[in-house]
């Protein structure tokens, strides 16, 4: 069992300031933690009760197992509920987009975690691998991402750097998302993904795509509203919208 000293090291991870200082994040539950062992990321301590261990006998010899009681895990646990087994995991280093790659998204000023969880999911079942964040874009390892994107945070590359800069060297099509776009149904024919790749932009909740990121913006796109009254659409839901789009005809 976890000694006193051990739990109260362990539990500085509750704060995201250790955890950016340190470059680790945490992981928690059953589901999201068996992805972790699926992907074979590497990981440094497992704090978890005995039934989960017990169902993980050959867990890697290189890591910090300690069994620990109910109590200790809510002790560790950011949740409310804490869930069975908890992770503390090196962040990956982050990569740029390869030039292979059909489609990049680009997040301008995201600032709420459960949309940006959302969309790494969405990402991830769409296929696209890369996403490139502005440097005010919510952090991918915010505890509340990490359990919004159900594993596929570990399936997806999430880059953070100066977007407007990144945007005027892609040599890609770049789409955005704004009110005044081009209506993507109008044309009557299906979208296809130009040979040279493109990157869809999504922007802030309440402003949109920055006026800088919008300088760079070739193709501007917008989802018809058809006669309802919301003044806008969720940008996570906007993402799916126009990823389901882009890609449907795209090989």
């Amino acid at each position: 069992m976890i000694s006193k000293a051990k739990l109260k090291e362990l539990a500085v991870y509750k704060q995201q300031k250790v955890c950016d200082e340190q470059a680790v994040f945490v992981v928690e539950g059953v589901k999201q933690c068996d992805e972790v062992l699926a992907a074979k990321c590497p990981i440094r301590v497992i704090c978890a009760t005995n039934w989960w261990l017990s169902l993980h006998p050959n867990l890697p010899s290189d890591v910090e197992v300690i069994e620990v009681d109910s109590t200790a895990l809510n002790r560790l646990s950011g949740l409310r509920t804490p869930n069975e087994v908890w992770m503390l995991l090196p962040r990956p280093i982050a990569l740029m987009p390869h030039v292979e790659d059909k489609l990049v998204l680009a997040l301008d000023h995201l600032q709420d975690p459960g949309n940006l969880g959302t969309i790494i999911r969405t990402a991830d079942w769409f296929g696209v691998r890369h996403i490139v964040c502005s440097e005010g874009t919510v952090s991918c390892f915010n505890p509340k991402v990490v359990q919004a994107t159900m594993g596929s945070l570990l399936r997806t590359h999430v880059t953070y750097t100066d977007l407007p800069d990144y945007l005027s060297g892609c040599n890609r099509r770049v789409y955005g998302a704004l009110l005044d776009g081009e209506d993507i149904w109008s044309g009557g024919t299906p979208m296809r993904l130009p040979d040279e790749g493109a990157v869809l932009v999504i922007g802030n909740e309440a402003h949109g795509i920055t006026p800088e990121v919008r300088q760079r913006v070739t193709h501007p796109m917008a989802i018809p509203n058809r006669g309802g009254t919301a003044e806008s659409l969720n940008a996570s839901v906007a993402c799916a919208i126009l990823l389901a789009e882009m890609l449907r005809f795209s090989d």
